[in-house]
């Protein structure tokens, strides 16, 4: 008898959303009276994600602290820093390293 694959999430978080005309980072722009990223990461936890590697660039310090701070679910997080924006494969392959070499992977 063979044990499930674990499932590990590669979440994009680090854009800077200069559309949204605010000092707020993207994914902590509220919906619901709730950070954007709560509602992925709730998703997620419900999906039965192992781990979710969270590529974070723009005010990375700011989305950790206020996500380690606030965000009440029970899901294991690594944080994964993206120095330079230099595209969304990029940001892809930050997280690779940190990938159990077994897992099946989802990108959001």
């Amino acid at each position: 008898m063979s044990s499930a694959r674990p499932l590990e999430v590669v979440l994009l978080a680090a854009g800077q959303g200069k559309r949204m005309a605010s000092r707020r980072p993207k994914v902590l722009q509220t919906i619901a009276s709730r950070p954007m990223l709560f509602h992925v990461l709730d998703t997620l936890q419900t999906l039965g994600a192992d781990r979710v590697h969270v590529v974070v660039g723009h005010q990375a310090e700011r989305v950790q602290q206020q996500t380690e701070r606030d965000f009440t679910g029970q899901i294991d997080i690594n944080w994964v820093l993206q120095a330079t924006q230099l595209g969304t494969g990029h940001a892809v392959q930050q997280a690779l390293p940190h990938i159990h070499p077994d897992a099946d992977v989802l990108v959001v």
